[in-house]
């Protein structure tokens, strides 16, 4: 049954962030021996083809737009063996131009409309990944300016986080370790592994093979993914 027109915002906002859990949860597995379950993240994206077509809101078709870019890597994102391949070392030959063209189509319609959200702004940021050919021709100064908006109309740490590495590929290794090291000096996402590899991986590139190691130590104690516990293993063993 749809909701009465002054029960739909708060209605819309919980379904959408229940299909994007799913997807999340199919796009990369939060524990287990698997990067990715495409059970949930196809499952996930079928619900958001019927909820755009039930109901054409903008940030439907934000979510929609985003769940789209983020499935056209998937078959980049893991080698035949299981393990992680970061954005910047993914064959961009392997990502699936079709899904690519349909998310790039449906951001335009969700920002042409100017009643966009989160998921919106998100999507967009995917799609500036999905036209560059590589991660030295990123567009990073358009991803940074996106990343600003969400902060503005969402904040969150982990937002802020992400922001951070989208600087320190700009700007060098440092730039990104000055915010991480204020989310970590403030409380905030301590306990999340991706903070730890984030910052030991730009104190790697920064060469401070000391921090690099005890925060790939810390990360690899959070992390219980199988693979990317792998990968982080591999990192410190680099080091």
């Amino acid at each position: 049954m749809i909701p009465n027109a002054e029960d739909l915002p708060e209605r819309l906002e919980s379904v959408l962030a229940v299909i994007y859990l799913v997807f999340n949860e199919g796009y990369s597995a939060s524990s287990g021996d698997s990067v990715t379950r495409a059970d949930l993240s196809g499952e996930a994206i079928r619900l958001g083809r019927l909820l755009r077509e039930l109901l054409p809101d903008p940030e439907v078709t934000g979510l929609l737009a985003l769940m789209v870019l983020q499935e056209s890597r998937r078959h980049a994102r893991a080698t035949m063996e299981g393990d992680i391949v970061l954005l910047e070392d993914q064959d961009r030959n392997l990502w699936d131009r079709s899904l690519i063209t349909e998310g790039q189509q449906l951001v335009q319609q969700a920002i042409a409309t100017r009643r966009f959200g989160a998921y919106t702004l998100q999507a967009a940021i995917a799609a500036v990944h999905a036209s560059a050919d590589s991660s030295a021709h990123t567009d990073w100064s358009q991803i940074i300016s996106l990343y600003d908006a969400l902060l503005s109309m969402n904040p969150s740490p982990v937002v802020e986080l992400n922001r951070a590495v989208a600087l320190a590929m700009q700007n060098g290794p440092e730039a990104g370790l000055v915010v991480i090291d204020a989310i970590l000096d403030r409380g905030d996402l301590v306990n999340y592994h991706l903070t730890h590899a984030a910052r030991a991986e730009l104190c790697r590139r920064a060469g401070r093979a000391t921090e690099a190691k005890a925060a790939f130590e810390h990360a690899i104690s959070l992390v219980r993914q199988e693979p990317e516990r792998r990968f982080l293993q591999r990192r410190l063993d680099e080091i």
